[in-house]
């Protein structure tokens, strides 16, 4: 088959994408313990190793995949979960369906592998087993009441106390204070309602995701003497772990990232402009001076 040079450009991209997943998909396979989701993995990578093949038959061209990009991917399943990893990758597996669909007149074996491209998706969302995304209710309960409690109880001290140690001081012992409570109250939930989590582990996801987001968001008072600025700093931070946050999680489980987003966003700083006046207001009613 003779094809357009700009046809045989494209087929090289493919055939080097293909190339570069099976390698992801092979080393993926090796770091996993389940054998279930070994299996899975290994038979998409021998597919991917396949669709290669086939794409080296038109372009008669023996091509080498993107080391860099199987690293990126496998260092990203390894620190943040395969489940993300191989989400985040998956998004480029559909733009591939989309640039395969256009070639169906050209390739005979196209629909094939589009078909074979939609069984990946399938078999990967069944491999969803992993303790972060089964947790993952813990983590948000942890991570939602630490910013919206400590956003709004940072920007109440703010205006109430002016002096940057104090009102670090006051966050951390309230923070501490409240991620101890967090935990009990999620052991306590947990351990109640019947689930596959387990109690102990769901109060420590809990504990320790309230646990950080304190620390982050008082950091800005312990480093810089100035509490308006210190306010702006705590409140940007908190936009920012909430963005990574829901970002994870929209990857992870296809969700919608901006609802998500918005939602959280919206919730955290709307409470921290009412605690914000609140503190004014005591401060101007009590007559307090610090």
């Amino acid at each position: 088959m003779e094809l357009s040079e700009q046809t045989h450009a494209r087929l090289l991209v493919f055939q080097r994408v293909e190339l570069t997943e099976h390698l992801i998909y092979a080393k993926l396979a090796r770091s996993i313990r389940s054998p279930e989701n070994r299996q899975i993995l290994e038979q998409i990578s021998a597919d991917e190793l396949r669709h290669a093949e086939l794409w080296q038959k038109y372009t008669g061209e023996e091509l080498k995949p993107k080391m860099m990009t199987v690293w990126f991917y496998y260092l990203i399943s390894r620190i943040f979960g395969f489940t993300f990893g191989i989400k985040l990758m998956e998004k480029g597996e559909a733009k591939a369906q989309v640039n395969y669909a256009e070639l169906s007149g050209l390739i005979p074996e196209i629909e094939t592998w589009i078909q074979d491209e939609e069984a990946h998706e399938k078999a990967l969302i069944g491999m969803l087993d992993e303790d972060v995304l089964r947790y993952a209710g813990s983590v948000v309960l942890g991570l939602n009441d630490a910013l919206v409690e400590l956003t709004g109880a940072l920007a109440g001290l703010t205006l109430a106390l002016q002096n940057t140690q104090l009102i670090a001081l006051s966050g951390l012992i309230t923070g501490v204070a409240a991620s101890l409570s967090m935990a009990a109250s999620e052991y306590l939930s947990t351990r109640t309602e019947p689930s596959q989590k387990k109690p102990v582990r769901a109060a420590v996801y809990t504990g320790i995701t309230y646990v950080v987001t304190v620390t982050l968001l008082i950091m800005p008072y312990l480093l810089i003497n100035n509490y308006i600025l210190d306010l702006g700093i705590s409140l940007a931070t908190a936009v920012i772990i909430i963005a990574v946050f829901n970002y994870y999680i929209s990857v992870a489980r296809d969700e919608s990232f901006s609802r998500r987003f918005l939602e959280m966003a919206l919730l955290s700083l709307s409470v921290a402009a009412i605690s914000f006046g609140i503190g004014y207001l005591i401060r101007v009613w009590l007559g307090v001076n610090i």
